[in-house]
């Protein structure tokens, strides 16, 4: 336990906006009440939340509101025990609200950390990834899925409590990055938030999942600031599993083919059986398309970047897959298959890319760092945070780009005269040595 008054737990910060961003507060055995207090200049607070209960094990959100867009703030958190026989505060820690254009600024991305797997996972090698990420000050941090695996629990026996559990597993080490850089997140195959798994009922992996997703890391649904998903699901509400907003000279788009397929996109859960006959059974949905077609045709943005899992949220390689099903429009035998299993369609979503300039398309599932290049758009694959083989992954299904292995995250640094990509390697104090040094850039390129 802690000492008398200090807080035992974490913030992870979500949904920033020019006006107001949410602290998502957690402890896994403390009770009490907060406030967080915040202002900014570092040391002076003029405002603060109102108290809130704290339940131990239950994630709280706490809207930090009346924000100035474009400003530093500094805030720390308030804690009371329950008995109210002590209290402190936590360290100051800092975010930034939303930028408008020509502001520099930098963000970082991680995917696959996998906690479940445990040679793939080293709690310290991840513990340093995210330390470093957290010293380069970033606007945010994004994680492209595959962070909250649960396919390895026992199907027969799977339940609520083991599936929040994998949530609350990262709530520690996102917490490192998380309460100075607003965490986002994108959808992954082995999370399970998918809905062919939905039975009509409260008690499936795919509501557990979704539901626990929302409450630990406060995603952002469509309000001013940012578009997204407005479907409501039984059980859940609001899913906030695909969203945009505009960051600076950038505009964000997270996607997700998991939600709207209704047949298992990659791999089905234990003994799960969802017909699925070929790949343009997997789909991101007329409603998700039409949006995104919306998002990148409205945007002014000089930049435009695209998050997702992966091409198609399944198989392996980037522009490989690009020019196939819905997202290339080629059958499996490079025949065109688009106009028949797409109608309405405008195009298919790379050439949506390509015709609206994407800049970058980000995704992860691959476990390896590539930039390959298609028509314009950058396919940039990333690599995992936490493995200590430092692994080169898949490379044989890549034919082409630059290539390197594991471990660690990508910095991308936005200005309004260009873009600045760096694979930032990272290693376990003893695996350093020449040329492995933690925390430089590996890998480096600029887009003007």
């Amino acid at each position: 336990m802690s000492p008398l008054g200090s807080f035992n737990g974490n913030i992870v910060l979500g949904s920033p906006t020019a006006t107001s961003i949410k602290a998502n507060v957690f402890s896994p055995d403390q009770a009490g009440t907060v406030y967080i207090a915040y202002g900014k200049v570092q040391g002076a607070y003029d405002n603060r939340t109102t108290d809130a209960v704290l339940a131990a094990g239950e994630p709280l959100e706490l809207v930090l509101e009346g924000l100035t867009g474009d400003t530093r703030y500094y805030y720390r958190l308030y804690f009371q025990t329950s008995g109210g026989t002590g209290s402190g505060p936590t360290e100051e820690y800092t975010f930034h609200t939303a930028r408008p254009a020509g502001s520099t600024f930098t963000f970082c991305i991680q995917s696959d950390s996998h906690t479940e797997r445990e040679d793939e996972f080293n709690r310290d090698l991840y513990t340093r990834t995210l330390l470093t990420a957290a010293a380069d000050k970033p606007d945010f941090y994004l994680t492209l899925g595959d962070d909250f695996g649960i396919d390895n629990l026992a199907t027969p026996t799977v339940n609520h409590a083991q599936v929040i559990e994998r949530y609350a597993i990262q709530r520690p080490f996102l917490g490192l990055i998380g309460h100075s850089a607003p965490v986002f997140l994108v959808n992954g195959n082995h999370e399970q938030a998918a809905r062919y798994l939905l039975n009509g009922t409260p008690n499936n992996v795919a509501v557990w999942a979704q539901n626990a997703r929302n409450t630990h890391y406060s995603q952002p649904a469509p309000d001013g600031f940012y578009s997204g998903n407005s479907e409501e699901v039984r059980f859940i509400g609001l899913l906030r599993n695909y969203y945009a907003w505009t960051w600076g000279d950038a505009l964000f788009v997270v996607i997700d083919p998991y939600w709207a397929s209704t047949v298992y996109v990659d791999n089905p859960f234990g003994s799960t059986k969802v017909l699925r006959t070929h790949l343009w059974n997997v789909t991101h949905g007329n409603t998700q398309y039409e949006w995104l077609k919306t998002t990148l045709e409205q945007s002014q943005a000089k930049y435009k970047f695209v998050f997702a899992h992966h091409v198609m949220g399944t198989g392996r390689g980037g522009i490989e897959l690009a020019r196939f099903w819905e997202w290339g429009g080629k059958n499996a035998n490079g025949t065109w298959g688009f106009t028949t299993n797409r109608p309405g369609w405008a195009s298919p979503i790379h050439q949506l890319m390509a015709a609206n300039h994407v800049t970058i398309f980000f995704q992860g599932h691959d476990h390896i760092w590539v930039r390959q290049q298609l028509d314009g758009v950058i396919y940039q694959t990333i690599p995992q945070p936490a493995d200590p083989a430092y692994a080169l992954n898949n490379d044989n299904v890549y034919l082409s780009g630059d290539k390197l292995p594991n471990t660690g995250y990508a910095r991308v640094t936005v200005s309004s005269s260009a873009v600045k990509v760096d694979y930032i390697r990272t290693y376990l104090p003893g695996d350093e040595g020449p040329g492995k040094i933690s925390g430089v850039s590996a890998f480096s390129y600029s887009v003007p």
